[in-house]
Protein backbone atom coordinates (compact mmCIF):
# COMPACT_ATOMS: atom_id res chain seq x y z
CA UNK A 1 0.00 0.00 0.00
CA UNK A 2 2.53 2.11 1.00
CA UNK A 3 4.49 1.63 -2.08
CA UNK A 4 1.20 2.71 -4.45
CA UNK A 5 1.08 6.05 -1.99
CA UNK A 6 4.50 6.46 -3.32
CA UNK A 7 3.88 6.19 -7.07
CA UNK A 8 1.00 8.53 -6.54
CA UNK A 9 3.22 11.53 -5.13
CA UNK A 10 4.60 12.07 -8.26
CA UNK A 11 2.27 11.98 -10.36
CA UNK A 12 0.21 14.38 -8.13
CA UNK A 13 2.86 16.70 -8.07
CA UNK A 14 3.27 17.06 -11.76
CA UNK A 15 -0.41 17.47 -12.64
CA UNK A 16 -0.27 20.44 -10.06
CA UNK A 17 2.22 21.93 -11.98
CA UNK A 18 0.57 25.85 -12.98
CA UNK A 19 1.83 26.31 -16.45
CA UNK A 20 4.43 29.53 -16.86
CA UNK A 21 2.46 33.13 -17.16
CA UNK A 22 -0.31 31.68 -15.33
CA UNK A 23 0.04 34.54 -13.27
CA UNK A 24 0.10 33.45 -9.91
CA UNK A 25 1.83 36.13 -8.48
CA UNK A 26 -1.40 38.73 -9.08
CA UNK A 27 -3.47 36.15 -6.68
CA UNK A 28 -1.61 37.19 -3.79
CA UNK A 29 -2.09 40.84 -2.23
CA UNK A 30 0.65 42.75 -1.95
CA UNK A 31 1.29 45.15 1.09
CA UNK A 32 2.37 48.42 -0.08
CA UNK A 33 5.31 48.14 2.06
CA UNK A 34 6.35 45.43 -0.33
CA UNK A 35 6.00 47.46 -2.98
CA UNK A 36 8.05 50.44 -1.71
CA UNK A 37 10.92 48.29 -1.07
CA UNK A 38 10.70 46.60 -4.50
CA UNK A 39 11.12 49.74 -5.86
CA UNK A 40 14.33 50.33 -3.84
CA UNK A 41 12.67 52.51 -0.83
CA UNK A 42 12.18 52.35 2.80
CA UNK A 43 9.22 53.05 5.29
CA UNK A 44 9.92 55.61 7.27
CA UNK A 45 8.05 57.13 10.24
CA UNK A 46 10.61 60.36 10.36
CA UNK A 47 10.81 62.68 7.50
CA UNK A 48 12.65 60.75 4.45
CA UNK A 49 16.24 61.26 4.11
CA UNK A 50 17.93 63.72 2.14
CA UNK A 51 18.25 63.07 -1.56
CA UNK A 52 15.00 61.28 -0.98
CA UNK A 53 11.37 61.94 -2.04
CA UNK A 54 8.34 60.55 -0.65
CA UNK A 55 6.80 57.74 -3.32
CA UNK A 56 3.76 56.66 -1.41
CA UNK A 57 2.82 55.35 1.91
CA UNK A 58 3.49 52.39 4.33
CA UNK A 59 1.69 51.20 7.68
CA UNK A 60 -1.66 51.98 6.33
CA UNK A 61 -0.77 55.75 6.07
CA UNK A 62 1.12 56.32 9.42
CA UNK A 63 4.78 55.50 7.31
CA UNK A 64 6.30 57.11 4.09
CA UNK A 65 7.82 55.41 1.43
CA UNK A 66 11.25 56.96 0.66
CA UNK A 67 12.90 56.63 -2.68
Amino acid sequence: MKVLYLLLLPLCLLFSQIAPGAGLVTLFHRYPEYECVKRGGTCNFSPCPRFTKIQGSCYQGRAKCCV
